[in-house]
């Protein structure tokens, strides 16, 4: 396989081989037509963070579904469970798909002021556009949309969303990454991950916003910015990453380390990656890690240093504590939970099951699996 970058052609295998200026060329085109376009820093977080009465998070793409589960209620917590489409009089014609991947819908309350924020896109545009079908949410509502990460199971959704529904989407909507590196060509073992389209971004009318510090995400939550390594944390490192533009996808080397530019793919750091967040009032903190590349518990300590706020009412998303990292890591997690102390753990997507069978065991009932549809209501019952 072949990639055209610029007037010179170079193997898949060794897109090092650049033509002299040519990819310089392309890189500096596609920047300058993006600085038109709507690219902007986001506002960042300073002073107080932003405090909502009430937070709903549904899950409208995860691995699993599950049917027929009784709602509940708990202190602070209401969890509402969504089976499908069922009539007594016909038989079912559509249903809530899962798939490897996670998307998120956050609707957030202040006062008489109802936000809406989507946070991520999930693997497949058919399994994304179904589920916020059956889900009724409607992409007119959003107030702003969040990608935590470059990778094809949370963003792979993405350009078959903009294109069904980006006409309804509010004129210079804030699409906010967490940096430059978000957009870099990526692999792993089974081959291409993808690159996300930051012209798909763009040409739908949205206004991308630069997120690599704390930022205000539409006045209600609010972003951790880069992800600290300050715990005793190694993630896996499931994917690689290469600095450039080919055939008009990738990070700009210009806005990228010098020492990432290496002319080959190199270890991915998930430096650009972000977790969102929202302070509920009288209950702490909600974060959602979405993948947690970084590390679960340095997210959810990025979050607190970047708030100010030490108490975490819930974590909810991707933990990325996987088997491959074996017991004794997973147990210093759950460890370092207990010390966080956090209301509730929501498992969702990458957790792994190891996970969260050792964490049940450990921490009981404040331990909640998550499935597709289910709906996590913070604050007034």
């Amino acid at each position: 396989m072949l990639f055209n970058v610029c007037n010179c052609v170079a193997p898949a295998a060794d897109l090092g081989a650049l033509c002299s200026g040519g990819a310089g060329f392309v890189s500096a085109m596609i920047a300058a037509m993006a600085a038109g376009r709507r690219t902007a820093p986001a506002k960042t977080l300073r002073g107080d963070v932003p405090v909502v009465d009430r937070l709903a998070v549904r899950m409208v793409t995860d691995n699993i579904v599950i049917q027929f589960v009784a709602n509940e209620k708990r202190d602070g917590l209401t969890i509402e469970r969504k089976s499908g489409n069922t009539h007594p009089d016909r038989p079912p014609r559509t249903i809530l798909n899962g798939e490897w991947g996670l998307a998120m819908h956050a609707q957030s309350f202040a006062g008489e002021v109802e936000r809406n924020v989507m946070i991520d896109f999930g693997y497949t545009p058919e399994v994304l556009l179904n589920n916020l079908a059956i889900l009724n949410i409607d992409p007119a509502t959003f107030d702003a949309m969040v990608l935590s990460h470059g990778h094809y199971d949370h963003f792979g959704g993405m350009v078959g969303f903009l294109n069904a529904k980006g006409s309804a989407l509010k004129k210079k909507l804030p699409f906010y990454v967490g940096g430059e590196d978000c957009f870099c060509l990526r692999r792993n073992p089974g081959g291409n991950f993808g690159a996300l389209d930051r012209k798909a971004i763009l040409d739908a009318d949205l206004t991308l916003m630069m997120a690599s510090e704390p930022a205000i995400v539409a006045d209600h939550a609010f972003t951790t910015g880069r992800i600290g390594q300050t715990s005793f944390e190694k993630p896996l490192q499931p994917s690689t990453e290469f600095i450039g533009i080919v055939d008009g996808f990738g990070c700009f080397p210009e806005d990228m380390p010098p020492e990432k530019n290496t002319g080959t793919y190199i270890p991915d750091d998930f430096d650009h990656e972000i977790a969102t967040n929202y302070m509920v009032r009288d209950k702490g903190l909600v974060v959602l890690t979405s993948c947690s590349h970084r590390g679960v518990i340095n997210t959810v300590r990025q979050a607190m240093a970047a708030s100010g706020i030490d108490k975490v009412h819930a974590v909810i998303g991707g933990f990325h504590v996987v088997p491959p990292l074996g017991d004794d890591y997973i147990n210093k997690t759950i460890d370092e939970f207990r010390d966080i102390d956090p209301d509730y753990l929501v498992t969702a997507h990458c957790t792994g099951d190891r996970f969260y069978d050792l964490a049940r065991a450990s921490l009981g009932d404040k331990v909640i699996h998550s499935a597709v549809g289910t709906r996590f209501v913070f604050g007034p019952q």
